[in-house]
């Protein structure tokens, strides 16, 4: 298997009666799978999709938008994955940056033959050019979050993505009996490639969840034999406080072996909550969409009881500026092409050499990789370095927080810390009361200047924090 497209072919072909995916209601087996494909690629070359156009395909997690996307790579169009609970605007944005050829809507009840026949295609669509070795040919364009400013299309080739999906498959030794609960959206570059590619690489079957529900997935992980869970820190913080609740701790879940947390920093109180409701450790990992996106993972026969992020997967390289906490660079066979249509962006980031720019601040012990925060996000306060991930750790470990972000604010020329808190379901914090526990473990430079209650914390659909959001709002 040298692309995507290769995979379910490749599975088709040996064992063609196993169950590929699974949603709500349908079941397909990795046979119908590969026929669906090969459908839905004749039905979008009948609609005039060619290599090197973009589609851009707006879905929640559904056997549909799993067609579409390898429908696309097998025709060598670029698919573009996009959340549809993505405002308009952000949408528009997206389809008019890409140039998309045709953009299509499907859900779990579509009829994909008239999505695609429903789409009007934009004529003024030129294809891009193939590359000379067609594994280097674009196999996803990946829009970011935003979380950071303006998205970017991260151009992900082929090799890239079979090189994360075969490097994560080994790491979490997923095997063709394994059941793995796809949670996390396939428009994330986690959920596509950490997930779905990672799980079809190895012969796995994938259960979409079209939108997270902790009631589901508590019933799933009993009665469905879900034996992989990979799902970010409000996920699992959710699923902890939802099975409290019930008095349903620790989780019935016969074939459960592996849960994983990825997309988002991992906290410790949540760490400690997921570990005590599935009573078996959380294991965490580390990635960004321009290397595919997984560098790190926690080895399965080593846990960490910290929130370390484990050891680089085999074939990557990184190296710290400074001494002690310092900007991360890596360099990865999984590393993106580019930018697209903005090199001056990409070379401010990846060098002649390969290396990558995370900036995202990181130590190494030795054994195991942290990450500190990111270097934009860093504070220097009396001349001091903060780390917000430091305070933010210290508040959502207090019982009335659900969730913490720390950024901060110029003010006579020095910077103050200002924490925002969402609190938990059922509690009221009291300002003074979390103002004197953030005192009482943090030195004084280190202490928040002001905390703000807020009704709800801006996040990405993959649960990351919008720190811009919260800046505006400061």
């Amino acid at each position: 298997m040298n692309r995507v497209d290769d995979i379910v072919p490749h599975w088709a072909q040996r064992t063609p009666d196993a169950i590929a995916l699974k949603e709500p209601g349908r079941v397909w087996t990795y046979a119908e799978l590969d026929a669906l494909i090969r459908k839905t690629a004749m039905l979008l070359a009948e609609r005039g999709v060619r290599g090197g156009d973009r589609v851009m395909i707006l879905c929640e997690n559904c056997c549909g938008a799993v067609a579409l996307y390898f429908a696309c790579t097998r025709l060598d169009a670029w698919p573009i994955v996009v959340n549809n609970k993505l405002s308009e605007r952000e949408i528009e944005d997206i389809r008019a940056h890409s140039g998309a050829r045709l953009v299509l809507r499907v859900n779990g009840k579509s009829d994909l033959a008239a999505c695609i026949a429903s789409a009007e295609p934009n004529a003024r669509c030129a294809p891009e050019p193939p590359e000379d070795v067609a594994e280097n040919d674009v196999a996803a364009l990946v829009y970011t979050s935003g979380s950071t400013g303006k998205p970017k299309g991260v151009m992900l080739s082929h090799a890239s993505l079979m090189f994360v999906a075969a490097a994560t498959a080994k790491a979490r030794a997923l095997v063709p009996e394994d059941h793995v609960q796809a949670v996390l959206p396939v428009s994330h570059i986690l959920g596509l490639t950490g997930v779905l590619l990672g799980s079809f690489y190895a012969g796995a079957c994938v259960h979409l969840v079209p939108r997270f529900d902790p009631a589901a997935s508590l019933k799933a992980l009993k009665d469905d034999g879900l034996s992989v869970i990979i799902g970010t820190p409000s996920m699992y913080a959710m699923l902890a406080e939802y099975a409290a609740r019930k008095g349903a701790t620790p989780i019935p879940a016969p074939r459960l072996r592996l849960i994983s947390s990825a997309g988002a920093p991992l906290d410790m109180p949540t760490k400690a909550a997921a570990e005590a409701a599935f009573a078996m450790p959380l294991h965490n990992g580390y990635g960004m969409t321009e290397c595919g996106p997984t560098l790190t993972l926690t080895p399965l026969d080593a846990p960490r009881a910290d929130c370390g992020i484990g050891r680089l997967l085999p074939g990557i390289e990184a190296r710290i500026a400074g001494d002690g906490v310092g900007e991360l660079f890596v360099r990865t066979p999984g590393m993106m092409t580019g930018y697209y249509k903005a090199p001056e962006e990409t070379v401010a980031v990846l060098d002649a050499e390969g290396w990558l720019r995370t900036g995202d601040l990181a130590r190494f012990d030795g054994e195991s990789w942290f990450i500190e925060g990111r270097a934009k996000e860093m504070i220097i306060r009396f001349g001091f370095n903060v780390y917000p991930a430091e305070i933010e750790g210290v508040l959502n470990a207090h019982p009335t927080v659900a969730r913490a972000a720390v950024i901060g604010r110029m003010k006579d020329g020095n910077e103050d810390i200002l924490a925002f808190v969402h609190a938990a379901e059922g509690a009221a914090p009291d300002v003074a009361e979390l103002a004197d526990y953030a005192a009482s473990r943090l030195s004084p430079y280190k202490r928040p200047s002001e905390i703000r209650l807020v009704p709800h914390m801006p996040m990405t659909p993959a649960g990351k924090i919008l720190k811009t959001e919260l800046a505006a709002m400061a």
